[in-house]
């Protein structure tokens, strides 16, 4: 166990609880959480969606409260106390004052490790992931994203929905949802991170005691990087008036050198105000409301897209103009301009996150995550400032990808006439 000078502490307890606290003392907030290393691409098929069933059935009740107790706290607290589950890992978080750190720990240990799987509470949440599947139905910015990476790397745990299906919902036992919790949920398989108004000393000596070795070692499902599918499927909806489309293609796993080239590359293509498609598309043509791109990065993969929303008449000009910017930013790249622009956008947004408790704390368990170590504001900057035109570039050739170019479509539409062949030679 060490203790540094700097404000981040990190240990690894007897039971292989990774630990880390940044103590901000001059903020009256702390955020904790504990970061699962399991996600919806971590479960076996038959395990599928068991991850995002685990999130909510913590939440149902423990051995020693029930649904409403636990409700109840949650209000007292006064904060926020919530949960996510992602492709990678799983998240239990509490923002709340500091004088309420011992309550909100509390709690969130005790969901974590005495969750009771009643029957009635399993049968119950499963009607209500059923239904929040049928909402993902029903918001065509989410549900086109999820058929684009479904198609993007099928068969691949990457591409499944984290939510599950209609069919793997409706078809898990309550056994292999205890199966897949007994078997990921493991201290030496967990991150707890903490941040703001919080010192080691108030909340190690809890960790130690609740948390003992583990009787066994956790399961931890490894995968290949997915190799990309180029498709283009149009999904009609008819009750839509715009037409939904995600134009995407490869990029960059998370721990890549290449990702801060990848992330300057995505803000000037269109990740900002500033940006090409933005301005170009919105701006100029006042064909779209919303547009915007972003770049997903995993341990082993990773996808850049872009994402429309246009009414139909305009869908053909809409894909034209975006495929034209991303072939001229890979031919000709980007400008002195643009890059030094992209870097000031970039490093503000790190800068200002810093000033939020939740991102710091989510942001220190993220890099424990994918990179076993912290990368400081000052080495990030760095990074980002190291970037050349000539590496906006080569990240271009990469993602602005003939062979992988994909595109979805969800909409009142009918057939637009587009191939995949056609998307290769726009960007070729």
């Amino acid at each position: 166990m060490t203790r540094k000078t700097d404000p981040l502490f990190k240990t690894t307890l007897p039971s292989g609880l990774t630990v880390l606290i940044e103590t901000l003392p001059y903020v009256r907030s702390v955020a904790l959480g504990y970061y699962l290393r399991s996600g919806s691409a971590v479960e076996s098929e038959e395990h599928g969606g068991a991850s995002h069933f685990l999130e909510h059935l913590v939440f149902k009740g423990t051995q020693k409260r029930s649904t409403a107790e636990i409700a109840q706290v949650i209000d007292i607290l006064g904060g926020d106390v919530d949960a996510f589950t992602g492709k990678e890992y799983t998240s239990f978080y509490a923002h709340v004052l500091d004088e309420q750190v011992p309550t909100a720990l509390d709690l969130l240990t005790e969901i974590l490790r005495e969750p009771r799987f009643n029957v009635d509470d399993v049968e119950m949440e499963r009607g209500v992931i059923l239904e929040e599947i049928k909402m993902v139905e029903d918001t065509p910015d989410d549900l086109v994203h999820e058929i684009f990476v479904t198609a993007f790397w099928p068969d691949h745990p990457l591409g499944r929905p984290i939510l599950g299906t209609e069919e793997t919902i409706t078809r898990i036992e309550r056994a292999k949802i205890i199966e897949h919790y007994e078997e990921t949920f493991q201290p030496s398989n967990v991150i707890f991170a903490a941040s703001g108004n919080v010192r080691p000393e108030d909340v190690l000596p809890f960790l130690e005691r609740q948390f003992a070795p583990a009787a066994r070692p956790p399961f931890r499902r490894e995968w290949n990087a997915p190799t990309p599918k180029q498709h283009v499927i149009l999904r009609e909806k008819r009750e839509l008036e715009q037409v939904h489309l995600c134009l995407g293609s490869r990029g960059y796993p998370q721990q890549g050198h290449e990702r801060y080239a990848a992330a300057l590359f995505n803000a000037i293509l269109g990740g900002s105000m500033s940006s090409r498609l933005f301005q170009r598309i919105r701006e100029q043509e006042g064909l779209v409301y919303s547009i915007a791109s972003y770049h997903n990065g995993y341990l082993h993969g990773g996808y850049e897209a872009v994402y429309a929303a246009c009414a139909p008449k305009n869908l053909r000009r809409v894909l034209d103009l975006t495929l034209a910017e991303m072939s001229k930013i890979k031919q000709t790249g980007a400008t002195a301009d643009e890059l030094a622009s992209a870097k000031l956008h970039l490093k503000g947004s790190i800068l200002l996150s810093l000033e939020s408790t939740i991102s710091r704390m989510s942001g220190i368990a993220r890099q424990e995550y994918y990179f076993g170590r912290q990368y400081t504001p000052d080495e990030i900057i760095q990074h980002i400032d190291n970037v050349t035109l000539d590496d906006i570039q080569q990240v271009a050739h990469t993602i602005v990808d003939p062979s992988s170019l994909s595109l979805t479509l969800l909409g009142n539409v009918k057939d637009p006439g587009v191939t995949p062949a056609m998307l290769s030679e726009a960007v070729a």
